[in-house]
């Protein structure tokens, strides 16, 4: 996947996209997100034409995680960015043998937004037999 690169940058642009004070991606992505939609491709088109960079790199790892976990992390953000307050979401990843995912949901009464952490597990980004 990201030969010779880190993951931790994009990591960095999906949590500021998705999470902390002003989120770029918002409700008007939903629809990027809606069930039956690719994975890959929306989360390009939410992060936009300026991390040309990031989005290719992310574009082979998500192509590389299995669909039962791609589609379950569609769902999580288009639920995120659907349900009032929108919750904002915060990316992490961790060394795993296997593919795996871990979400969890901390909820806060209105009008305070929720958090939804996803912690995405995999082997190093650099693996060749997986991602090379």
């Amino acid at each position: 996947m990201m030969l010779n690169q880190e993951i931790f940058p994009v990591l960095g642009a999906l949590n500021a996209a998705f999470g902390g004070l002003r989120p770029t991606v918002t409700a008007q992505h939903a629809s990027l997100f809606a069930p039956g939609k690719p994975l890959g491709p929306a989360l390009a088109e939410a992060l936009g034409p300026k991390e040309t960079e990031i989005t290719a790199l992310l574009a082979t790892f998500i192509s590389a995680v299995p669909g039962a976990l791609q589609e379950s992390l569609r769902a999580t953000l288009h639920y995120a960015l659907t349900t009032k307050p929108r919750a904002l979401v915060n990316f992490a990843w961790t060394p795993s043998y296997d593919f795996e995912l871990d979400i969890w949901e901390a909820v806060e009464p209105s009008p305070h937004p929720s958090g939804i952490t996803i912690l995405l597990k995999s082997r190093y980004p650099d693996h060749k037999e997986r991602f090379g």
